[in-house]
């Protein structure tokens, strides 16, 4: 594990007073992503992940918006987010927040759940409630993750790090088919995955509007409807989640700007930190 220089990131991000990022990965976890942060200010704009989102929130209060409604996540309390689900994010409260999360990626999760239930599965796990108050697992995860972050006994922390989030799995899932992207109507079914397959291009919303064979206005109102997202932030997640793909696996930030229709790295640079909370330069070092 290598944690990226404080400093460093809070001169690229950059970050107002009192506001703090670091992330890492635990490469033996399926290259699991692990976050600190603190935030007063900086607010994430609606996206999705591939991957779980799971975390406690340390300090404060964070308002987001997951599943079609407003939230708000106290000091204490354990949230999920599952793959393909909308999500923002910003600071409720002039005191902002601290949070610590993970993103493990599905086959991980998925092979856990298979522990734990003792069964094969025919559908993913599916967190039920965007969050819950469970006091015993977030202390539980609190620990372990503070653990990911700086211990160098690696044998106790994979012991602890399975447990936390085998319980998690065991309390507050059902398996069931998730509902993500991937259901919509076909008309809206057709745009989305154009845009899933062409989104490196530079693609019109009149071109997706007959693709669907709707008015443009009509496109719009269907597409947000049935995905949660406007056909234009469908496009840059999608393209964020490329580029962090990308970055992840050895790119640079300028040749992931070139490669996945940004108009230049600092286009990229805006929109990366609106969803992952760091720059691409700060997930690079990671």
């Amino acid at each position: 594990m290598e944690n990226m220089d404080q400093a460093e990131a809070v001169a690229e991000m950059p970050l107002v007073d009192q506001e703090s990022a670091c992330l890492w990965r635990a490469d033996r976890y399926d290259a699991l992503e692990c976050l600190r942060a603190t935030f007063r200010t900086h607010i994430y704009t609606r996206h999705t992940h591939d991957s779980y989102v799971l975390g406690i929130i340390e300090q404060g209060c964070e308002k987001y918006f997951c599943r079609g409604e407003q939230h708000y996540a106290k000091a204490g309390e354990f949230c999920f987010v599952n793959p393909g689900e909308v999500h923002d994010g910003e600071p409720h409260g002039d005191a902002g927040y601290s949070y610590r999360m993970i993103y493990p990626s599905v086959p991980f999760i998925m092979e856990l759940a298979e522990d734990v239930f003792h069964r094969p599965l025919s559908a993913l796990p599916y967190f039920v409630a965007p969050k819950v108050n469970d006091p015993e697992l977030s202390d539980e995860f609190m620990r372990v993750h503070k653990a990911l972050e700086t211990s160098s006994d690696l044998f106790e922390t994979d012991e602890r790090m399975v447990c936390v989030i085998a319980k998690a799995l065991a309390r507050h899932t059902v398996t069931v088919a998730l509902p993500t992207l991937g259901h919509e109507s076909l008309p809206v079914a057709r745009a989305r995955e154009y845009l899933d397959d062409a989104f490196d291009e530079d693609i019109g919303l009149q071109e997706l509007a007959d693709l669907a064979q709707l008015s443009r206005h009509h496109f719009i109102r269907a597409f947000k409807r049935e995905t949660g997202l406007t056909p234009h932030a469908y496009l840059t997640d999608r393209r964020v989640r490329a580029a962090r793909g990308m970055l992840a696996s050895g790119s640079t930030p300028a040749e992931v700007a070139a490669r996945c229709g940004f108009y230049d790295q600092s286009h990229l640079n805006r929109v990366f930190k609106a969803r992952i909370g760091v720059t691409p330069g700060a997930f690079v070092r990671a």
